[in-house]
């Protein structure tokens, strides 16, 4: 496959980002045979002293060496090289030799040289950029010393600081670009699991996703949020964060599904975000039916919609189009990142969980500090989302009558 073919031109560092099962390893490994044969098994090739660094020595021996896509089981009979395990060293018939590091012991690369090296899931690494230093000190041999990197993408400095190098080349794969070599069921079940998740997109697509420095929400908070199941809810709103402008480069209208189980002590209650309805390019009565179709899809109780720009016009489009909507207007009295705090507060309680199917809104949480958004453009996923489980678990009028699902209950 295209992804696992080494990228023409002068390059010191290539960069594989795939998914789980893309085929990584099996590149990685290739890759060495690619530096260190030659025309004939007894042939000098590119590379002859190689660096072998995974997470743990372990991994570099099962996976990167004896696993099924690794270097033994990619070389033919008469190229292949020796395993020596007390030396931690593989040595190929014209002489070439790699050695077996752990990331887990970066002053165990200080003092070998080496001409090429291949490590395998860096963004997993303890001490990513002490291992790559002192791994960058010893590729100090040959003409052009070069770097093969397989790893899932984290959003870890050192990888985004690779990516952005000019001597740095990528190759993206996702998990489903080798569905050739992966069993049905498991592409099945990824898929109904993972598919429009966070996670998913992360650990299937390969894309490097953006945790913002000081953001109010991470990929592990959210990834901990995650749910399968929805139990029977007491409530259910819809929160609308309606666009300032309107036509074809208007902003999103965000529109967000939430419900909760609002029995016992309203400090003991959950929410569940059930939807992301938000619509794009659409027409103030494009977005207001959006948003009286999740109501109805949902059965929900109620739609909340922040009315700070549109005024009276926002309830004057939805009763437009069903009067008997029950309806309540919200306003901001604080910038986004204060309002976003408490209810941030509300997932490191662990109250909050998520449907699948909402990558683009918990984009945006992940990019949301207290001291505003950092992504590009306007979070109206995200504020729709506030306003939600505002409604849901914060507000005390939610408190005093939430246990009652009642149409126009407060």
């Amino acid at each position: 496959m295209d992804h696992q073919i080494a990228p023409q031109g002068d390059w010191r560092t290539w960069v594989i980002l795939g998914g789980r099962g893309a085929g990584k390893t099996r590149a990685g490994a290739e890759w060495v045979r690619e530096m260190v044969e030659g025309p004939t098994p007894l042939s000098a090739g590119r590379a002859s002293r190689l660096a072998l660094v995974g997470d743990t020595f372990d991994q570099v021996r099962e996976v990167m060496i004896m696993g099924d896509s690794g270097i033994l089981a990619c070389c033919p009979p008469d190229r292949r090289p020796t395993w020596i395990a007390n030396r931690k060293l593989l040595v190929w018939p014209n002489g070439a030799v790699a050695h077996a590091h752990s990331a887990q012991d970066p002053e165990g690369l200080r003092g070998p040289q080496f001409d090429a090296a291949w490590v395998d899931e860096l963004a997993k690494w303890r001490q990513p950029e002490a291992v790559w230093d002192m791994l960058q000190f010893g590729l100090r041999l040959g003409k052009s010393p070069r770097v093969c990197a397989t790893t899932t993408p984290r959003n870890v400095p050192l990888i985004r600081a690779l990516i952005e190098r000019p001597s740095t080349v990528t190759t993206r794969a996702t998990t489903f670009d080798n569905a050739a070599n992966l069993a049905p069921g498991f592409l099945e079940e990824m898929a109904a699991r993972y598919d429009g998740t966070r996670l998913g997109r992360q650990e299937l697509m390969g894309m490097l996703l953006s945790d913002t420095p000081g953001a109010l929400w991470t990929s592990e908070m959210i990834g901990d949020a995650q749910s399968r199941e929805v139990p029977a809810l007491d409530r259910i709103v819809v929160a609308v964060d309606p666009p300032v402008t309107s036509g074809p480069n208007a902003d999103e209208c965000g529109i967000i599904v939430a419900g909760a189980i609002t029995k016992g002590e309203p400090h003991t209650w959950r929410a569940y975000v059930l939807e992301d309805a938000t619509v794009t390019n659409a027409t103030p009565l494009g977005w207001a039916q959006a948003a009286i179709d999740a109501m109805e899809r949902h059965d929900a109780d109620r739609m909340v919609a922040e009315v700070n720009q549109g005024g009276d016009l926002v309830e004057t489009l939805i009763r437009q189009l069903d009067p008997t909507i029950s309806y309540r207007s919200v306003h901001a009295s604080k910038g986004k990142g204060l309002r976003a705090e408490p209810v941030a507060a509300l997932y490191e309680q662990g109250r909050v969980q998520h449907a699948m199917g909402l990558g683009l809104l918990e984009d945006q949480m992940c990019q949301m500090t207290a001291q505003g958004f950092e992504g590009k453009g306007s979070p109206d996923r995200l504020d729709a989302l506030v306003w939600a489980l505002k409604t849901l678990l914060l507000d005390k009028s939610a408190a005093a009558g939430g246990q009652a699902r009642i149409r126009g209950l407060y």
